[in-house]
């Protein structure tokens, strides 16, 4: 058995919470550090599907990525989705701990997996934007390859039922930046180091434009698809600390909420 206070401190290590953005929310949101748990749920969202698995699987501790109080909450009222959930885990005495944008930047989190995924032999960080800001990863392919087979080989090894393309020459990808999640914002840093392809999530109509003007290739493979492998991850980090003492499960069942028809 374990407590939050353990899993706090275990996370600290792999993802410190003073590495998060100022405008972040990471950290327990609900619970006490004194919650004892043998069980774990690492999930990337916690939806009203995650819970009802952490409560079936008696769960007592539920980590996920994105934050499940982001922005102050104002009001719990229990007939609208947030409060039923809150007042859900609080019945089923289910703490939640959740690390974003520290867990992207760490060595080994959201980036790192992403890169690792997509086949990439080397990488490095992506050197910050203008504003001193970066997640990313930026590195090779083994070898060439076209925009389309590349885009066949993340399609085949995402969680993605389709991507959209952005097309800016037909040159041979090499070099290769990326970034999971929202992150239409590194584009041009990528542009800018010389990167073939940029790989992100929830890229808007004038990024594209401005991708195809700078001369790099974009492939959107959406904020789900570029983060939910880092659930998968990250609970075998935690199950190889704590194999003793607490089984830690990784969502396996979610799905990205857009779909194409």
């Amino acid at each position: 058995m374990i407590t939050c206070r353990d899993l706090i401190e275990e996370m600290e290590k792999l993802a410190p919470q003073n590495t998060a953005e100022e405008w972040d929310n990471p950290g327990l949101q609900l619970g006490t550090p004194t919650t004892k748990a043998t069980k774990i749920l690492v999930c990337l969202d916690v939806t009203d599907a995650v819970i009802r698995r952490a409560i079936n699987e008696e769960a007592t501790i539920i980590v996920s990525h994105h934050p499940f109080i982001f922005r102050a909450v104002k009001n719990i009222r229990t007939d609208r989705p947030l409060g039923k959930m809150i007042e859900t885990l609080i019945k089923h005495d289910i703490a939640v701990f959740s690390a974003h944008t520290n867990l992207d930047k760490a060595e080994g989190g959201v980036n790192d997996v992403l890169a690792q995924k997509l086949g990439l032999k080397s990488w490095e960080k992506l050197p910050p934007d203008l504003h001193g800001v970066s997640y990313g990863r930026i590195g090779y392919l083994p070898q060439a390859v076209t925009l389309d087979e590349f885009a066949a080989q993340i399609k085949a090894a995402l969680p993605v039922a389709y991507l959209r393309i952005v097309r800016a020459d037909d040159k041979p990808l090499k070099k290769v930046a990326l970034c999971g999640g929202s992150s239409a914002e590194f584009i041009q840093t990528a542009a800018h180091y010389g990167a073939d392809v940029y790989v992100g999530g929830d890229i808007r109509y004038h990024d594209a434009q401005h991708a195809v003007e700078s001369g790099i290739n974009v492939i959107d493979a959406g904020h789900f698809g570029t983060e939910f492998p880092v659930v998968a991850a990250l609970a075998g980090k935690l199950r190889a600390v704590f194999a003793d003492r607490a089984t830690v499960v990784a969502d396996d069942f979610s799905d990205d909420v857009f779909s194409i028809v």
